[in-house]
């Protein structure tokens, strides 16, 4: 209980730090403070008190899947979100399971979207000293694989089976931890591997490297290029990527695997979320912060920043559309229009 006030203490003061005179107080949710979520929702709190839009107090370190049912029910304001936990709640599947579809399916419908971006690409890694060979070495093995609830551990169990055919219990021990205790259970052999979301470079790999060198390793071309990846770059929030090795920002003490000079792997694509109650004003506002404060905010505020796609609009990068249940608040969406861009009208 203690680390959680002080954890909220501190977002509130990151949200609150850069300008007294705004006078709407937002509430937020996000992830570890040194992921893409967390930094880009700590960005928004300081775009939008740049532009003198809100006071947003930030609670970072918290599970996104509850984040997003907080939104959903009124509880908080803004929250990141993978897009793959809106769909599960619309079903009533996987961590939402006990709300039941009818449930699920309206506070689904509760929630818009700002803006998108990629959350990160899940992959593989180790340390050296752990002998892990690649994918076909992870029989018999402990793997941290996330949170206990999240999307994290969802997406690590199907890419684990996916590329091994094992199944958490059958084959392999998966370790979870909630993402404040990361890097610690990292660096300190309570797993033999790692299967977790990465973004380039990586903070958790570069906090795990005062432990020792590790390797990364792509998802095999063959799997990548497969019926089976391909159904699972389908789900909602999937994007499949690929990144030149050379641009994923790491140097001494990291070894990256691959067949060629490309590492592949699912991108995890979702956005800021608001509960469709917010008002358009509101919402059109903290979008055009978020537009105005691209270059100087959001990009210029951690080194992977600059590759996580924040900015786009198409369809094929933020994965809006088909199964995805959400849209754009229609604030958010003049937001966008004004600032010159185009919005799919599936999207809208």
């Amino acid at each position: 209980m203690k680390r959680m006030i002080k954890i909220a203490a501190i977002g509130a003061l990151v949200g609150l730090s850069a300008n007294a005179h705004a006078t709407i107080n937002l509430t937020a949710e996000t992830a570890d403070p040194g992921s893409t979520p967390g930094v880009s929702v700590i960005a928004l709190s300081e775009a939008a008190s740049k532009y003198d839009v809100a006071n947003i107090q930030v609670t970072p370190g918290q599970t996104l899947t509850n984040s997003v049912q907080n939104v959903a029910e009124g509880k908080t304001d803004i929250a990141a979100a993978p897009f793959i936990l809106p769909f599960l709640m619309s079903k009533a599947v996987g961590p939402y399971a006990k709300l039941g579809k009818e449930a699920g399916a309206e506070l689904t419908s509760n929630l818009a979207v700002l803006y998108s971006y990629r959350i990160s690409v899940q992959g593989l890694y180790a340390y050296d000293s752990a002998n892990i060979s690649g994918w076909d070495g992870l029989d018999g093995k402990r793997i941290f694989n996330g949170p206990p609830r999240g999307a994290a551990l969802t997406n690590a169990r199907l890419l684990i089976k996916l590329n091994t055919g094992m199944e958490e219990g059958k084959g392999y021990t998966g370790v979870q931890v909630n993402w404040g205790q990361a890097v610690k259970t990292i660096q300190d052999g309570s797993a033999d591997a790692f299967v977790l979301p990465q973004s380039f470079p990586d903070g958790r790999v570069t906090a795990a490297l005062a432990s020792g060198d590790v390797t990364i390793w792509s998802l095999p071309k063959d799997v990548y290029e497969g019926e089976a990846f391909q159904k699972i770059g389908k789900l909602p929030g999937t994007v499949p990527t690929t990144l030149k090795i050379s641009e994923m920002g790491y140097g001494d003490g990291v070894t990256v695997v691959s067949e060629d000079d490309t590492f592949r792997g699912p991108g995890t694509v979702g956005g800021e979320i608001v509960n469709k109650s917010m008002s358009f004003d509101t919402a059109k506002a903290l979008t055009k912060a978020f537009i105005d404060g691209l270059d100087d905010v959001y990009r210029a505020k951690a080194p992977f920043m600059a590759n996580a796609w924040h900015g786009e609009t198409d369809i094929a990068i933020t994965d809006m559309c088909g199964p995805n249940p959400l849209k754009y608040h229609p604030g958010a969406v003049a937001a966008w229009e004004e600032a010159g861009y185009t919005i799919p009208e599936c999207a809208k």
